[in-house]
């Protein structure tokens, strides 16, 4: 991925990379795409590809100014969105809770060390309410003050976090899968534990497992929609209720397609994959997400072994047709997606070399980072190019409309040296963090979506020992939630300590101008 730091992030390097991923074992069986082999009588629209011309789709065009910074100002050949009658996906600017501060100069709120292990250890998983903000760490959850750090309540959990939803539902609750206990070195000791936790009390709901004959069934997601937790992999899907654990559907041993995962929030949409191993079809459904009925299917193209959800609301798909994208991406085209119909709105282009963001379809169907979709709306940070000072890198973030696919003509600069990843929405606005430079702190900043006019809402400190830890949890692998005027930046990997390492890890770093 360009714009990331030199020995950060790549796996194998000290940084908080990904080690490599273990592939699910086949699933024997073809057929049809009926859930509980229901046969599905949604009409699947045809393919619409929209090519990407260069000038249309690529803007690398520097903006007046000779400083690099472009904070606080209107983007330079940025555009309003227009009306929903017409194509613009109903756009409109502003209506976003966080505001910028009177100083936007952050300080470290709190640091969590990176915990000792022998062996790479999961520590997926975090969560940011009004209340607390929670993360996993080795065979637990712990619930840290937003503001001062200190430990508000602790779970315990018998082996490692291998999948956690990052949805939280409207009574703070969310959902993990965790491994039965902990493994030998080197090895797994299975996905097999599904739990609702409560982030407010802070405890564990239920756990429950699913198995196929005398069998766990291994999970590789799980997600949260509205009161439903849904997890997935290779055996298939099972749903739960948030609250009781009751359980909703589960896999049946006759089934001849199977949910490889699912994408929660305010939908549940699931990933159905049925045919051979290395020929399979894939279909990306709507579905209730109590009862587990079809309301729409898409019908993805032939040639996909994987797909991954961007989004259930707006629905947007993501998949590497044909195995074309060949940067390690996961991604060479976007799907957006009528969720009552099924209809294919737009297919957009997105090459490689052209534009960053990644998915990992092939396990974690919800896992897609540096790219957001809303408010009618797909938003890319392009690669990094060069940037106006000597040596120097940047990148932008621009954006595509959901129903026509073309790219409106928006954009929103890093300024030089920096490199721009979207984050999530927040209301009419787009929340991105800024990598830093060799000399500065990272950002945040808020981009309109009508002016996309880029406003900074925080500057972490560019003292070099704050500044070099910080570049050890970039959002190409660890996890970012920023609210209320506060970044929180954690590792999803624990591991041996890399001694040729100069900076000090941390499992979290927390970023605010107040406490």
């Amino acid at each position: 991925m360009q714009g990331m730091q030199p020995g950060y992030g790549y796996p194998g390097h000290p940084g908080q990379g990904q080690p490599p991923t273990v592939p699910m074992a086949p699933r024997p069986g073809a057929g049809g795409g009926g859930r509980n082999n229901t046969v599905l009588l949604i009409v699947v629209a045809a393919v619409v590809a929209i090519a990407l011309i260069i000038g249309g789709g690529i803007w690398y065009a520097k903006s007046s100014g000779d400083d690099g910074k472009r904070h606080d100002t209107a983007s330079s050949g940025g555009g309003t969105g227009g009306s929903d009658d017409k194509g613009s996906g109903g756009t409109t600017g502003g209506g976003g809770k966080e505001k910028a501060p009177a100083d936007p100069s952050s300080r470290l709120l709190f640091g969590v060390p990176l915990p000792k292990a022998d062996d790479t250890v999961s520590v997926e998983g975090s969560w940011l309410t009004d209340t607390v903000y929670a993360k996993s760490g080795i065979a637990k959850v712990v619930g840290y003050d937003p503001v001062k750090g200190t430990e508000l309540w602790t779970i315990k959990l018998p082996g490692p976090v291998c999948a956690a939803s990052e949805h939280v539902d409207d009574d703070g609750r969310t959902a993990i899968a965790f491994q039965p206990k902990m493994p030998e070195k080197g090895s797994s000791a299975g996905c097999s534990q599904v739990a609702a936790i409560d982030l407010t009390a802070g405890k564990k709901l239920w756990t429950k497992s699913v198995k196929s004959g005398d069998y766990p069934v291994m999970f590789a997601n799980v997600t949260v929609a509205q009161h439903t937790v849904a997890v997935g992999g290779s055996d298939g899907g099972a749903a739960f209720d948030i609250e009781s654990g009751k359980t909703l559907w589960q896999p049946k041993p006759d089934d001849t397609c199977y949910d490889e995962g699912y994408g929660g929030g305010a939908r549940l949409v699931a990933v159905r994959k049925c045919g051979e191993y290395d020929d399979p079809q894939l279909n990306i459904q709507t579905i209730d997400p109590v009862s587990g009925k079809v309301i729409s299917e898409y019908r993805m193209p032939d040639g996909v072994l994987y797909a991954s959800i961007v989004s259930t609301d707006p629905l947007v798909a993501a998949a590497d047709v044909g195995q074309s994208a060949g940067d390690g991406s996961g991604v060479s085209d976007y799907f957006s997606i009528d969720d009552k119909t099924g209809r294919l709105l737009a297919r957009i282009p997105a090459p490689g070399d052209t534009y960053g963001g990644r998915c990992d379809g092939t396990n974690r169907i919800e896992d897609c980072r540096q790219v957001v979709a809303g408010n009618g709306r797909l938003y890319l940070m392009t690669e990094a190019h060069d940037g106006k000072g000597e040596y120097t890198r940047t990148n932008e973030i621009v954006a595509f409309d959901l129903k026509t696919g073309k790219p409106t003509g928006q954009r929103a600069e890093a300024g030089d040296g920096y490199t721009l990843s979207p984050l999530r929405m927040d209301g009419g606005n787009l929340i991105a963090y800024d990598a830093p430079p060799y000399n500065k702190g990272g950002q945040v900043v808020s981009i309109d979506s009508g002016s996309f006019k880029v406003t900074r809402l925080l500057e972490n400190p560019s003292t070099k020992s704050v500044r070099d830890s910080e570049v050890n949890l970039l959002p190409e692998y660890a996890e970012l939630r920023f609210g209320k005027g506060r970044l929180y930046m954690s590792a999803v990997f624990a591991k041996e300590r890399d001694m040729s390492s100069y900076s000090k890890e941390y499992l979290v770093m927390a970023f605010g101008t107040d406490g």
